[in-house]
Order: structure tokens, then sequence, then C-alpha cells
């Protein structure tokens, strides 16, 4: 008992350290800024870069009560929350997976997943080299699989994209307008290694859902007067249909076929 304890200490530690570096990635990419330089973590307000004891994940927050301790301008509340659910995020993987070469590429996933949420949030983008460090990883993964072949993987990935890819072009053929990105697309292709054909359509048709009724809440209540108008970044809703299939495919794909 006290070493199952100790090891999910350890797995909630790791990601918490994991999620600092990533409010790193989510605050430098999509500015064009690279994630090693400058190496230290820095104030977006004042510049002034921040000591290690002011860059402890989750707990320098609290101590700091939100706040620089140079310029005393507010920090976001999201570089904690980033923090706390990237450490959930490992100990999810630790139970799935236990410590071994699937929680690596399993927490690996879910890393990012939250960037890529997180930056399409702020940015209406998903950044090429996520889709494309995702998507290698994938394929590297099937060395390790017993379950999940490099042709598993490719069929995922052309389905995923190749739909979603379909589904934009007819878009943009009717309406004359943009409605999904191609950055959506990549991520597909990405997800696609990962998750295989039917991993892919379950996470286009769940997120179009989600997003679907998240779209409408979100334009009854923005006050517009244009309800049509109101656009919401459908990256974040692939990324939690793909999360939920990575921890509950099995029983997702036995449910299904049970039909």
């Amino acid at each position: 008992m006290g070493e199952t304890v100790f090891l999910f200490f350890v797995a909630f530690t790791l990601g918490l350290v994991i999620g600092s570096f990533l409010n790193v990635v989510i605050y430098r990419l999509p500015r064009g800024k690279t994630v090693s330089k400058p190496a230290f973590s820095f104030c977006p307000s004042c510049g002034n870069r921040i000591k290690w004891y002011d860059n402890i994940p989750v707990l320098s927050y609290i101590i700091l009560r939100g706040r620089c301790r140079h310029c005393n301008s507010q920090i976001p509340i999201r570089y904690p929350f980033v923090e706390l659910i990237t450490g959930l995020a490992s100990v999810f993987s630790f139970m799935k997976t236990g410590f071994s070469v699937d929680y690596i590429f399993t927490f690996f996933f879910l890393c990012l997943m939250i960037s890529i949420t997180f930056i399409d949030i702020d940015f209406r983008i998903i950044p090429d080299q996520l889709n494309l460090i995702g998507f290698a990883s994938g394929i590297i993964y099937t060395l390790f699989r017993n379950d999940f072949s490099l042709v598993d993987a490719v069929i995922g990935s052309l389905t995923g994209a190749g739909l979603l890819f379909g589904i934009a072009y007819f878009y943009l053929k009717l309406r004359g307008i943009e409605g999904l990105g191609m950055g959506d697309v990549k991520l597909m292709a990405f997800v696609g290694s990962y998750l295989g054909w039917f991993g892919s359509l379950f996470t286009i048709f769940a997120g179009s859902f989600i997003g679907a009724v998240a779209g409408i809440i979100g334009a009854y209540f923005s006050g517009s007067e244009d309800k049509g108008k109101f656009e919401i970044p459908f990256g974040p809703f692939l990324a939690l249909s793909a999360t939920v299939y990575l921890f509950f495919g099995d029983t997702i794909k036995e449910w299904y076929f049970g039909f």
C-alpha cells in the first residue's frame, strides 16, 4: 500500500514538472519563439527572469498569490491549472500502464493533447511541430506495441485525416468559407497513428457532437446578434474525444460492435 502511494506521488510530481514545461510550450510556440531559448522562464509582463524558487509548480503560484514577485502583475490561473491536469494525466497514465514503455507514450500523447488544446483556444491554430512530433511518436510506438502494427497506424492516420479533409473540402465548396483548418486535419493524422481507424472515427464524430453542443450553448450565451458567426476551435474537442478513446477504447469498441 505504501509503495503504491509513493508511486502515485512520483507520477503526480513528474506530471507537475512536465506541466510547467508545457506552459512554456503553450506560451512560446504559437508566438514563434523557441522553446529552448532562453533556457530560463521569465515574466511575460516585465521580462524579469523567474528564480527557481518562484517556479515550483502550483506551490509558487500559491505562495506568490498569483502575482509576479518583480512587477506584481497577475499570473494567469491557467499556469497552475495546466500543471495540475498534467499531473493528473501522468497519474492516469500510470494507472493504465504502470511505469513502462506504454506509460511514456501514453503520457506523451496526453501532454501533446494538453498543449494543442490551450494553443488552439488562444490562437485558433495547431502548430505543425506538435502534430508532426505526435505522428512520428505514434509510428515509433508501433515498434513496442503487441496489439497495434505499423499498418494499423497508417490506416488510422489516413482514415482520420482523410475523412476530416473531405469534410473541410466539401464545407468550403458548399458555403465558400473555411469551416475546418488544416491543423485539425493534421491532428487527426497524429491521433490515428495512436488510435487506429476506429479510434479516428470515434474521435471525429464524438468531437463533432460535443463541439456542436458547446457551440450552440456558447452562441446562445454570447449575446451576439448573428448566432451563426459564433466560432469555437475544434481542436480541443478532438483532443478530449481522443483522450476518452485512449482510456476507454476497448469498452467503446466492444459496446459498438455488440450492436
